[in-house]
């Protein structure tokens, strides 16, 4: 929400209400409300870690339906403020270090705010009297992610693509609205709710948003014109802010009269001073255009070099692989598959796909880990292509692996929910293969996960599986340890 605030305010930080939700009786409760009558962040980051699956089914409330998530592992979590290497793998990278204000600056000023925003036991936090808080780096596609607690009927935001033309960043960067949902009296879906597109687009009833005092994560990925908001890993926003509807809807709104709203190609991350008391921690981005660190192509764009074909009839590799303008072609016929002559074990893997206009769109598949002999079925875990069921997993000859037994049939795990492209136009596998964790990204989702997998080095593998697929941009990073 645009703020109205100007001046100085009172630096009394106003009470932290704690849930009672889990019971009162909790150790986890008890030891979360010990640290916020101590102020002492630090042990509340401890504290609200280990008690956030508890709090999050107490908060998310009748209908708010989330599927079973995977065990907890180290793969998958890192402390505030810090990376995991899959993360650093995957191109994300710390926009605060948890300690300073370094790669912030006010609008419109040349240096941090010397009053309302402070950094306390690694927290970045908003009072009242700083003003708006933005980026020194611009930013055209990224993924952004952070944490923030609200206390009660506090107010703030996240704006993007933000210019220093107007007199307030919300004048020309679109707005993931913070807020105190309860304190203001507003409903899940109020276009000026939490996790909204302020005053643009509101989040769905079903939203996930816990209580004053307590963290909640935001996601935004704004990516080749389409945008999508996340509250607490559930997306609450998903339009195109590219075209005419895009721009029909300025037009119906009070940002019609800021010439250049939402409509910049790159521009700063601000963090709103609404006048209320905000925190904000691990706040990461990764620019979605850029290689990942340390990246390598394992299809170089011109030939063949460094894969090797698998036709179990003799079929010469050559007359069902080809390239062409940079793009591996596969005819889909005969069966088989083309595999790297190297195996991998932790990585990032990302690749591009379509299912070429104007043909019938089949099977294929992006086998992980293989070992043992080349066959048809060869021992892997594979991520489905096909089409319509991007994001399932495969378990082809007895791998060791865990999946949520609620989307399990037999060797198959279903994705939880559908997200490609059609037919034509291009779609992006991101694979994250993390010693004994896999992840399935569909453009930019996560479809699927896996634990507890077979930890080996093995082969990448592209299925031939009886429809022409087109690849491209297939690359791959390590995950340093």
């Amino acid at each position: 929400m645009e703020s109205t605030a100007q001046g100085p305010a009172t630096q009394t930080s106003p009470p932290i209400a704690v849930p009672t939700a889990v019971g009162r009786r909790s150790a986890g409760v008890r030891a979360v409300r010990a640290c916020v009558r101590r102020r002492s962040l630090a042990a509340l980051a401890t504290a609200a870690i280990a008690l956030t699956p508890a709090l999050g089914a107490a908060a998310g409330g009748a209908g708010a339906a989330t599927p079973p998530a995977a065990p907890a592992t180290s793969a998958a979590i890192a402390p505030p403020n810090t990376l995991t290497p899959a993360e650093r793998a995957a191109g994300w990278r710390l926009l605060f270090d948890g300690r300073s204000g370094e790669g912030w600056r006010g609008f419109r000023r040349d240096g941090f705010p010397a009053q309302g925003w402070s950094v306390e036991e690694g927290v970045l936090k908003v009072r009242s009297g700083g003003g708006d808080l933005i980026t020194t780096e611009q930013f055209g596609d990224f993924e952004l992610a952070l944490e923030f607690l609200t206390t009660p009927k506090a107010n703030s935001g996240i704006m993007y693509r933000v210019i220093e033309e107007h007199g307030a960043p919300w004048q020309t960067g679109p707005e993931f609205q913070i807020l105190d949902d309860h304190g203001h009296g507003l409903a899940p879906s109020h276009p000026h709710s939490a996790g909204a597109l302020y005053d643009l687009a509101a989040p769905p009833p079903t939203k996930v948003l816990r209580p004053a005092g307590e963290w909640n994560s935001a996601r935004i990925l704004l990516r080749d014109g389409r945008l999508r908001h996340w509250l607490n890993d559930v997306k609450v926003v998903d339009l195109r802010v590219d075209g005419d509807d895009w721009a029909q809807l300025i037009k119906a709104s009070k940002f019609k009269d800021y010439a250049g709203f939402g409509v910049r190609p790159r521009g700063h991350i601000a963090l709103q001073d609404h006048g209320d008391e905000v925190w904000f921690r691990t706040i990461k981005l990764r620019d979605t255009g850029a290689a990942m660190p340390g990246e390598r192509a394992l299809f170089n764009g011109r030939d063949l070099d460094g894969l090797i074909g698998f036709l179990p009839d003799g079929t010469d590799p050559a007359q069902v692989w080809s390239v062409r303008d940079g793009v591996l072609i596969c005819a889909g016929k005969p069966a088989g598959y083309i595999r790297t002559t190297e195996p991998f074990e932790s990585y990032v893997l990302k690749l591009e796909w379509r299912w070429p206009e104007g043909k019938e769109p089949g099977n294929s598949g992006v086998l992980l880990r293989l070992v043992g002999e080349d066959k048809v079925w060869p021992k892997s875990v594979e991520a489905q292509l096909h089409s319509g069921s991007a994001g399932d997993f495969w378990n082809i000859d007895e791998v060791r692996m865990s999946t949520d037994p609620e989307r399990t049939r037999g060797r198959n795990t279903r994705k939880t929910h559908g997200n490609e492209n059609p037919v034509g136009a291009w779609n992006e596998y991101e694979i994250v293969v993390d010693g004994s964790d896999i992840a399935l990204r569909v453009n930019g989702e996560e479809l699927n996960r896996a634990w507890d997998v077979e930890v080996v080095p093995g082969t990448i593998a592209l299925q031939s599986e009886g429809a022409e697929i087109h690849f491209r941009a297939v690359r791959l990073a390590p995950i340093l340890r």
